[in-house]
């Protein structure tokens, strides 16, 4: 058994954290302030190969494996959890659907220009009577003679306003059920398209979260990602696949939190000594670093059994579900470490556990892996 990555996988990584800490790290403040996630960077995420860096490389893609893609969120939820999602929903869900599923034509119309961060995208599948029940969506395409008509609401969308295409999952014949479901890709300012709603939010402050509204939105036939049956199977893959992504995205803010709350308690100093001296704290912080290991040896044999092209649904639920989990066990209790000081506004402690509770209700909650989880070891309800 062999635990460490490749060389390249190193040099990624750490190219991956330089840019992030010089180009990220300078707009986080404003970004949370202002609550506008910071579309400039998407251009310069493109030019350096850092969006959609599992596409091919005829699409201009890096054509990397799904180690490299957990390796560069991780490093990106460790400088800002917010940001970092609006690049993991453009890149290892958005677009993944069209790499999959799409037609030639399609790829080189929405990948190409993604992969490049010229368009944005965003993926619409929650709806506001529709969550963790994916087959009880309202929205429907209507089959006309020359393509659909696309109505219903989707809600809780991630680049929802700043997105330049949606990639929007519909029934086009409700009486087959879940089969019934197709995706489609929409673009910005199509006829019937509404302006997306922005929606304010507790946490993910610089993430673009909102609400899209289509009425009677004429499609064409070729705007079908894959058929018109086999959407709800094909939105199943993406979004196991991207589980993993976000638990390496939690166990890097969870680094951060661990970081920040063991520089403190290696300088604030009571009763003559650093707090970090005292059993109490220490212990806190052995706990806290041996979670954040455990998730991340999780995260990243269920990445490799992916590239390995081996079954990794049970374990991509298991990485997601323990990585956001522990994610905001250490950010509750760096901010516990951190006293009083982690309430005041400026301390990044205060953004790291309100940004970990997000991860335990986005892309499956916690109990839906759970659910996953137990039907994969033979327990159904």
């Amino acid at each position: 058994m062999d635990f460490d990555f490749r060389e390249e996988h190193l040099l990624f990584a750490r190219s991956v954290r330089d840019f992030a800490e010089r180009e990220i790290a300078p707009f986080v403040e404003e970004a949370e302030t202002k609550e506008e996630f910071p579309v400039e960077l998407f251009p310069k995420m493109g030019e350096l190969g850092y969006l959609c860096v599992m596409c091919p490389e005829e699409y201009g893609g890096a054509g990397a494996d799904r180690v490299s893609e957990c390796l560069l969120m991780e490093e990106l939820g460790k400088v800002c959890l917010g940001i970092a999602s609006g690049f993991l929903s453009h890149s290892s869900v958005s677009t993944a659907a069209i790499l999959h599923f799409g037609t030639e034509a399609q790829k080189r119309r929405y990948l190409v220009p993604a992969i490049k961060g010229e368009r944005i995208a965003a993926f619409g599948l929650t709806e506001p009577n529709a969550g963790s029940d994916v087959e009880s969506i309202e929205t429907t395409a209507r089959k006309m003679e020359n393509g659909y008509l696309l109505s219903g609401a989707k809600t809780l969308i991630t680049n929802a306003t700043i997105s330049d295409f949606v990639v929007v999952a519909a029934y086009v014949d409700r009486s087959k059920g879940s089969k019934g479901i197709a995706l489609f890709v929409v673009d910005k300012g199509a006829p019937g398209f509404a302006p997306p709603r922005k929606l304010r939010k507790f946490g993910m402050l610089s993430a673009d979260l909102g609400e899209l509204s289509f009425e009677d939105c004429p499609l064409p036939s070729e705007s079908v990602i894959g058929e018109e049956e086999g959407g709800f199977g094909n939105i199943m893959r993406v979004l196991n696949s991207g589980r993993m992504v976000v638990g390496a995205r939690a166990v890097g803010l969870a680094q951060a939190a661990y970081e920040a709350a063991l520089s403190y308690a290696q300088q604030r100093v009571q009763f003559g000594k650093p707090i970090g001296t005292f059993q109490a704290i220490a212990f806190k912080l052995a706990d806290m670093l041996t979670q954040i290991e455990a998730a991340r040896l999780l995260v990243y044999r269920a990445a490799w059994l992916y590239d390995q092209g081996r079954p990794c649904i049970k374990e991509a639920s298991m990485a997601k579900l323990l990585a956001t989990e522990m994610a905001l066990y250490v950010a509750s209790e760096a901010l516990q470490i951190h006293g009083g000081y982690g309430f005041i506004a400026d301390s990044p402690v205060q953004r790291y556990f309100r940004d970990a509770r997000f991860g335990t209700v986005v892309e499956g909650t916690s109990d839906i892996q759970r659910l996953i989880i137990s039907r994969r070891i033979g327990l159904r309800s």
